[in-house]
Formats: structure tokens, sequence, C-alpha cells
């Protein structure tokens, strides 16, 4: 089964790319997907190196990443534009026009380009320590100002590794980092900020598994006192800002898609336990569940409902509403 198409957000939401100048923070990445980790690094870059936008770079395929589970281009685009909903951040992929693969190259394409703007490339803690892998690395610093931002579990050692010692002396301090857009490299700057917990990886973790469920679950009876006793359950649970999302013609993978949040972690695995035995007679089997052992995220695949349950926090980071909503109405 394809994996479902994302509308691109509207072009309101969207900065222009051209005519481009003044200080433009540039966030390279596959976004495989985008998520709220890429948003707060680009809040956190346009205050703390006072830009006037960010551009999330769209790449077409990571050199150092396996195209195997890589989404669509168009795919990784629009669900980047979904999550990045800020007017001072544009979403692009293209590098697929100026025809580049690495950053080098398209740093160096972007500077001829677009002359009079002062790029300052960001990246978190955890490529600062890889950089050596990445083709030019050392004309990478010497062509354009550098911002890394802490990221768990990189944070520890990443200011101590080959890349950051060879350029030791280029090191500026953070209560100085508004002067790397501007400034002459090779000129970099480390930024302790807040660490989020958001990441790529884990999220195309769960999608796996969530497939593996959908692949495996047996079929539903398409009861319809489904949706009523998730209805029932979240309200006798005190479930907080339940979403109903009509999933017809947008993904043949369910029906309908509920996502909730719960006070705290064991609110969360309260009302998971309570939905899996409510659910129990009324599908063929015992519905999977996913993520309650943490209480953060938790899945639960009714067959023809889905059910998300969040901490308050975690929602907010994903936003899964906000991306399943901007699907167009259409089978794929």
């Amino acid at each position: 089964m394809q994996p479902a198409r994302v509308r691109a957000a509207p072009a309101a939401a969207r900065v222009r790319i051209t005519p481009a100048a003044g200080r433009i923070g540039l966030l390279g990445g596959s976004f495989n997907p985008a998520h709220a980790g890429h948003r707060h690094i680009s809040l956190e870059a346009l205050k703390r190196l006072r830009l006037d936008r960010v551009w999330w770079l769209v790449s077409p395929q990571n050199p150092l990443k396996e195209e195997d589970g890589m989404a669509p281009l168009a795919d990784r685009e629009a669900v980047a534009a979904a999550v990045a909903d800020h007017p001072r951040i544009a979403v692009s992929s293209l590098e697929t026009g100026l025809g580049t693969r690495y950053t080098i190259d398209t740093v160096q394409a972007l500077k001829q380009r677009f002359p009079a703007a002062d790029f300052v490339w960001l990246m978190g803690a955890d490529n600062l320590r890889q950089l050596p892998r990445w083709r030019g690395w050392q004309q990478l610093f010497r062509e354009v100002p550098i911002a890394v931002f802490a990221r768990a579990p990189y944070h520890a050692n990443a200011a101590s590794g080959k890349a950051a010692l060879r350029f030791a002396r280029a090191r500026l301090r953070p209560e100085r980092s508004a002067l790397l857009a501007g400034g002459k490299p090779p000129l970099w700057c480390y930024l302790p900020v807040r660490r989020h917990p958001a990441s790529a990886t884990a999220i195309r973790s769960l999608r796996s598994s969530m497939q593996t469920f959908m692949a495996t679950a047996p079929a539903s009876p398409g009861n319809p006192d489904l949706m009523g006793a998730v209805r029932a359950v979240l309200d006798e649970m005190k479930a907080l800002d339940v979403v109903e999302i009509d999933m017809r013609g947008k993904t043949a993978v369910c029906d309908g898609m509920v996502v909730a949040s719960g006070g705290s972690q064991r609110h969360v695995q309260a009302i998971a336990e309570k939905l899996v035995e409510a659910l129990k007679p009324i599908l063929p089997a015992v519905p999977p569940v996913e993520g309650a052992a943490q209480g953060d995220w938790v899945l639960i695949d009714g067959g023809d409902v889905i059910v998300h349950l969040f901490r308050p926090e975690v929602r907010d980071f994903y936003r899964l509403e906000k991306m399943w909503g901007s699907l167009p109405q259409e089978r794929v």
C-alpha cells in the first residue's frame, strides 16, 4: 500500500525564496519526516541569531542515508510546510533546481545566486559530530558561518569532536551568536538551547510499527458501535481536547482517526487500558497497542478507527491532527 500523500500548505504559509536578502538561516536535511524539533531549532535561530528568516532545504536524497524508507520528495516538502507553519520559515526543495547533492555545493551555489544574503548554516549537535564525513567539510567552515544547536544525546561530546577541535579558534561564545550572520568565516557557535525530544528516526519507527499492525490485524467487521465505544470511553475517562478526523477518501488504512490527550502519563495509560477493554468485545481480536509502557504517545489500532493518545506537550510537538487534516480528499 502506498503512503498517503499530503497536500502542500497554502502559499500564504510560505516565504518567497526570491529575491533574497538579509540574514538567512539554512537548515538542510531529509526531513523524513519534518517534526517539531526542526521548528524548535528554527525559532531559536530566529531569536538568538537575529535572523530575518530561515529556509528549510528539503534534500532530494541525503548522500549519507539509505534511499530505502525515504518518502517521496513532494510528500516530505508538503509535511515540512505543514509543520513549519510560520511566516518567517520557508520550505523548499531548491536543491533539485540547483542540481546540487552535497551541502558544500549547495552553499556555494546559494551564495552565488543570492549575493545580498548573509547566510548562516544551522545544524544539530549530531551533525557536528559526523561533519568530517561530509564532502568538503573544512571548506564549508570557510564558506559560511555555522550555528550548532544542542540535541540529546549528542550534546555531551559534540563540541569536542574532530570538526570542533579543528576550528576551535573560530568559535564564538553563545552570547555573541548574533554576530554569525554577516561575520567572516570560519566562524561558528555552539548554542546550549533547551533540547527537544522529537526525532525523525523515532517517528519512522512508530510509523513502521503502525503499518505492521495494520497489515497483520484481522479485518474489522465495520461495526458502527466502534466509534461510539471510543467516544464513550474518552468521555468517561475525561480525555482532553478530543478531535475526530474523517479519514474516508484520505487514506485506505482506516475510516476514522481520533486524537486526544491525557493530563499525565498515568492518565494516558489509564485511558488506553480502558479503551482496549471496551473494544475487545467489538473487534475480532485484541486491538494492537503501541507506546503504552511510556505513556507519552499511545496508538490503539481499532481497524476502522485508530486512536492516538498523547500527553499535551508531546501532542504539541508532533501536531498529528494538523498533518492529517491537510490531506486531500482522495485515495492514493
